[in-house]
């Protein structure tokens, strides 16, 4: 754990764009909020239809996002992220079900808040949880603007 545990200090001191609008004074206080993740090569991070009970950002690692098609058992995928990518947010702000699944691709260190703690923040420290919810969205964005780019490709 702790090698998790000083990994997320690495992440979150600069080295991942989502932390960017949370000052170094306040990242202690944000990391309260987090759990670190251990996921083997292989693993589900979660399947599609599960209950959404966290948001991962990867620390370490890449995750592989896929989307069941109309054909039973088969699979289309909808992402591939690393270092610096926040998967599975979406749905802690909705509460719905997972609507992808999660694999990690090899081994993956995650940097997880669960759906009650991201109420938590959002609640106690608005000021704090406004600042996460920027750099989310800032990553968000980024992830949006390259698949239009990618789509744009094709036609």
């Amino acid at each position: 754990m702790m090698k998790a545990d000083n990994e997320l200090c690495a992440c979150m001191q600069g080295q991942h764009h989502i932390f960017n609008y949370v000052g170094p004074d306040q990242l202690d206080e944000l990391s309260k909020f987090f759990k670190c993740r251990f996921v083997p090569a292989g693993e589900d991070l979660w399947k599609e239809g599960d209950p959404c009970d966290y948001a991962a950002f990867i620390v370490s690692g890449r995750v592989e996002v896929k989307k069941q098609t109309e054909f039973k058992g088969r699979h289309v995928i909808v992402g591939l992220y690393s270092r610096g990518a926040v998967v599975g947010a979406l749905c802690i702000l909705d509460g719905t079900p997972r609507s992808v699944t999660a694999t990690a691709m090899e081994d993956v260190t995650i940097a997880a808040i669960s759906r009650e703690n991201f109420d938590i923040l959002i609640n106690t420290k608005p000021e704090l949880g406004s600042k996460l919810m920027k750099g989310m969205l800032l990553s968000l964005s980024i992830r949006l603007r390259k698949s239009f780019e990618r789509l744009a490709t094709f036609f």
